[in-house]
């Protein structure tokens, strides 16, 4: 047995409206070969980790028995702010375990109604010198790298404000879903004309606006968020881990590349995943008429 997280911390428990704070062992789960039972064997944690120099960063914990991991950012008093420690908190979250066949998708989401994230912890960029100020920027562009390099989709459900760095890591997200309500003050990865009204303006955007110019998946409802997380995620189990792997390494290679030679690593991206059980499996299930019988085997 090791223990879940890595440094000290303290274990938050709520109830109603109110909260009440005790200091406890830390929770364990199983290393090395996890099994759907670890996922039904802890549903809800919430974690508080702290930095070297004391900032806090607090997060709740979700694992579920169907195969989706949910971290849940939960640091109101800072707004979600993503401190040093927070940072390497998600880094290891996003990794932590990520070989397990039993994990499927990562969710990123606040409490509801709450700010998702209002960007990097101020105070850390203003008080402190040049090295720390890199420190920073290199685990938020490691967070970023974790994201696209995870072997499955990572999602961020938004209800609530994410500006700055917390909007940069919905954009890093693979699939991003908003509530209708969402503001969304600045962005990198949306067409250069809406990325440069954004940037010199400081206005945030609606989450039909950010949807309209390609920085998120789709648009629900408030009260149709955790529904449509649930099907989303549903889809994602139904399908090969393994394929969906491969799919997701060829997209983020192939973004760089000339069309021309897009098309001709494609092409043997295709050849090599037909050569994988998973898609020969999905093959005959198609022909068969009958439900895939998945590995989740990278061969």
């Amino acid at each position: 047995m090791v223990d879940c997280y890595r440094s000290r911390h303290e274990t938050r428990s709520r109830r109603g409206t109110g909260s009440r704070r005790r200091t406890g062992p830390r929770p364990r789960v199983s290393s090395g070969h996890s099994t759907t039972s670890d996922y039904e064997l802890i549903k809800t944690l919430t974690e508080r980790t702290r930095d070297s120099r004391g900032q806090t960063g607090s997060y709740q914990l979700t694992l579920f028995h169907n195969q989706v991991r949910t971290v849940r950012l939960c640091d109101s008093s800072s707004r979600n702010s993503l401190s040093l420690g927070m940072l390497k908190t998600l880094v290891t979250e996003i990794k932590r375990d990520e070989d397990n066949k039993d994990l499927r998708s990562i969710v990123l989401m606040s409490e509801p109604g709450k700010v998702f994230s209002a960007g990097h912890n101020l105070k850390e960029l203003t008080a402190t010198n040049a090295k720390s100020h890199k420190d920073v920027f290199e685990i938020c562009s490691e967070l970023m790298r974790a994201i696209s390099q995870s072997p499955v989709p990572v999602i961020a459900a938004v209800d609530g404000l994410a500006a700055a760095a917390g909007c940069q890591l919905v954009a890093a997200a693979n699939i991003g879903i908003f509530c209708s309500t969402p503001g969304i003050p600045l962005v990198r990865n949306v067409p250069r004309k809406n990325a440069m009204y954004m940037l010199f303006t400081g206005f945030p955007i609606s989450g039909k606006e950010a949807y309209e110019c390609g920085l998120v998946s789709k648009v629900v409802a408030n009260d149709k968020l955790d529904e449509e997380i649930r099907r989303i995620t549903d889809a994602i189990n139904a399908k090969s881990r393994s394929v969906m792997h491969f799919g997701k390494t060829f997209l983020y290679e192939q973004i760089t590349l000339d069309i021309s030679t897009a098309y001709v690593l494609g092409t043997e991206k295709m050849v090599n995943n037909l050569k994988m059980k998973d898609a020969q499996e999905g093959i005959q299930s198609f022909l068969e008429k009958r439900k895939p019988n998945w590995s989740h085997d990278l061969e």
